[in-house]
């Protein structure tokens, strides 16, 4: 029997989750060392339960044989797509790409998953992710520029298709607050697109993820404009999602978002710490309903502590 309520963390470890619902099934995906694996579940509050398969083992040595991170599946088209950051395991960060796997198959556990290289980015880079807006699809990843004030920064690019990019890399986020230099280094990473009330929400992950810092940014831009015009999107000046000591949640980012099953409910994925100083090696995955504010903007509220009981989410 279904439960109707549920704790987080729903996976330990679960570091860099990311859901995607396709119509009625939920795919899950997390950071897995040396390869890619998928769950896929017809319920969200149990979907680390779900019926998982491993698609991809990392090689042996090669561009793409190291620190294999962020793992994202997409729709477009009706092919899906993986993208997950990796490195050759020597250059650090100046050898990390975003790869990309193709399956043309209307079910990712289905037929084969092809190789189609790295994202032909302006930068290195990591956590690429793409989003569809007026007709053409569009990237953003955290790359690494020539600058010594900061770590990463967040670029946006036109693609072609799904691995292509066409056009400059444009900049439309660094760090610039204290809030985003904590842990050591100076990090806009993570980024994912929300889009609704006509507008698009950008939210991104600052400072360094082993921080109890580590917290949601958000930038915002109206549905009407031109993304890759860095004047077209405003940045908030405060964290949007970030610690509660008060819950002994640390370390709250790193983000995906979703809906509840009957698709009446807004819900975000992330991972977070429970301990101060616990490490990115303790990140686990947790989910949480969030609501929206009178003017459109969406309200993540503070994340819930592990003994917090949860009503799973609508239609489940």
């Amino acid at each position: 029997m279904m439960k109707d309520t549920f704790h987080n963390p729903l996976l330990d470890p679960g570091a860099d989750p990311w859901v995607y619902k396709d119509y009625d099934t939920y795919y899950l995906m997390v950071t897995r060392g040396t390869k890619l694996e998928l769950w896929k579940s017809k319920t969200l509050s149990e979907i680390h339960k779900g019926e998982c398969q491993t698609l991809w083992n990392a090689p042996a040595e090669g561009i793409n044989c190291a620190n294999i991170w962020a793992p994202e599946i997409h729709k477009v088209n009706g092919k899906w797509y993986i993208y997950f950051t990796a490195n050759d395991g020597l250059g650090d960060d100046q050898t990390r790409k975003v790869f990309v796997l193709e399956n043309p198959s209307a079910d990712p556990f289905e037929d084969k998953w092809v190789e189609k290289g790295f994202v032909n980015t302006e930068y290195p880079g990591l956590d690429g992710t793409i989003f569809q807006h007026k007709g053409d699809l569009y990237f953003v990843y955290a790359g690494y520029g020539n600058f010594p004030e900061y770590g990463s920064a967040l670029y946006i690019a036109k693609m072609e298709n799904p691995w292509t990019l066409t056009g400059p890399n444009v900049l439309i986020s660094k760090p610039e607050y204290e809030w985003e230099k904590q842990g050591g280094m100076a990090i806009n990473e993570g980024p994912v697109m929300l889009q609704r009330n006509h507008k698009l929400f950008l939210v991104y992950s600052a400072s360094t993820t082993w921080s109890d810092d580590y917290c949601l940014g958000m930038l915002t831009a109206s549905d009407d404009t031109d993304v890759i015009n860095p004047e077209a999107w405003y940045k908030t000046n405060q964290p949007v999602f970030k610690k509660s000591i008060e819950n002994e949640v640390y370390a709250p980012g790193h983000n995906g978002f979703t809906k509840s099953p009957d698709g009446t409910e807004d819900w975000i994925v992330y991972h977070a710490i429970s301990e101060s100083n616990g490490g990115s090696q303790k990140r686990s995955m947790r989910i949480q309903k969030f609501t929206w504010n009178s003017d459109g903007t969406p309200n993540f509220g503070n994340p819930l502590a592990t003994s917090t009981t949860i009503k799973v989410p609508s239609g489940e």
